[in-house]
């Protein structure tokens, strides 16, 4: 295999049940190229490999290895051996990861196996002189810390939605990696059923925009505001736990330490108070509004946007002000 820069960080990218590359990808290569070259990864069905390193390339990778995932139904380890090929080919800097269920997975996987350093739900990454620097937010978001290895590759998952980097598109060059299984126990999928459900709206998670509702709704009903609002923003929904135990939305709109870490362009809270669980998952929104009728609530010390009064006279005020500027 050919010779790779020294700079070479090494970018495990998650591949859809369809072959298309998720969402986080493009945030991923971004983050590489910002401290090293972008070397993809992409484990996947032989058949769906060329159109996923097409992705990979425009995204702005500019090698792209790519492993054929000939036993799909096992989960995680035949990926975690094509990630300790690509590594010991590449020599990476760094190893990035998606910090996706399957991503958080085969990324404390190949740590273990190499004896490598695992920096989790990072959400940003940088150089120092003496390599790859993990930034993490900590402590429901109070504070800002950075970590790095002490010896071999550092293994970086990253939080969906969090780097805004984007990396220039590249020419397509790709070479086929050459994969010997370890053997190690793995489980397997037997069979499934696809479910399909149709929305109009982004999923909750790398979403650019996300509108969430709390106990503050009052019901499930009245928590169709926040519905309306992501409507006319294009934007995802989701909400405090408080809400999800109250009822009003099922457990998967829930944000926060316990439910979905969200890192969105703009993040608007309704009826939200702010508990600390609440805020570790959404606190590093790049721009935060709050919309709350008790001034001492917690949310509006992260709030760039504040509005105290009753989210039921504002919000539709809202609405019908974005709904006349698209008019």
């Amino acid at each position: 295999m050919s010779d790779f820069p020294d700079d070479s960080i090494l970018v495990l990218l998650d591949v859809m049940p369809s072959g298309a590359l998720a969402k986080s990808a493009a945030g991923l290569v971004g983050a590489a190229a910002s401290i090293g070259t972008p070397i993809a990864l992409v484990v996947t069905e032989a058949s769906a490999s060329q159109a996923a390193a097409e992705q990979a390339a425009a995204l702005g990778a500019v090698r792209v290895l790519l492993a054929d995932h000939a036993s799909p139904g096992s989960l995680t380890v035949p990926i975690v051996d094509a990630l300790v090929a690509a590594a010991d080919a590449v020599r990476p800097d760094a190893v990035l990861v998606s910090n996706s269920i399957e991503g958080r997975d085969a990324a404390a996987r190949f740590a273990a196996r190499t004896r490598g350093a695992l920096a989790a739900d990072a959400v940003g990454v940088s150089r120092d002189d003496q390599g790859v620097v993990a930034e993490h937010s900590v402590y429901g978001g109070a504070y800002n810390v950075v970590s790095a290895a002490t010896f071999g590759t550092l293994v970086v998952t990253v939080r969906q939605g969090a780097v805004d980097d984007r990396a220039t598109a590249q020419p397509l060059v790709s070479e086929t990696l050459t994969v010997t299984a370890s053997g190690a126990p793995a489980a397997s999928i037997d069979s499934f059923a696809e479910a399909e459900a149709t929305s109009t709206r982004p999923e909750l998670r790398g979403a650019g925009v996300v509108v969430s509702g709390g106990r503050g709704l009052g019901s499930k009903e009245k928590f169709e505001l926040v519905d309306e609002l992501a409507d006319v923003l294009g934007a995802a929904v989701g909400a405090s736990r408080a809400a999800v135990d109250a009822g009003y939305v099922p457990s998967s709109y829930q944000v926060g330490q316990t439910g979905v870490s969200v890192s969105p362009q703009l993040y608007i809270a309704l009826g939200i108070s702010g508990a600390i669980q609440h805020k570790a998952g959404m606190q590093t929104a790049k721009t935060i509004v709050a919309v709350n009728k008790d001034a001492d609530a917690p949310i509006f010390e992260i709030a760039d946007y504040g509005v105290v009064g009753d989210l039921f006279t504002v919000v539709p005020q809202l609405i019908a002000a974005l709904q006349s500027r698209k008019a």
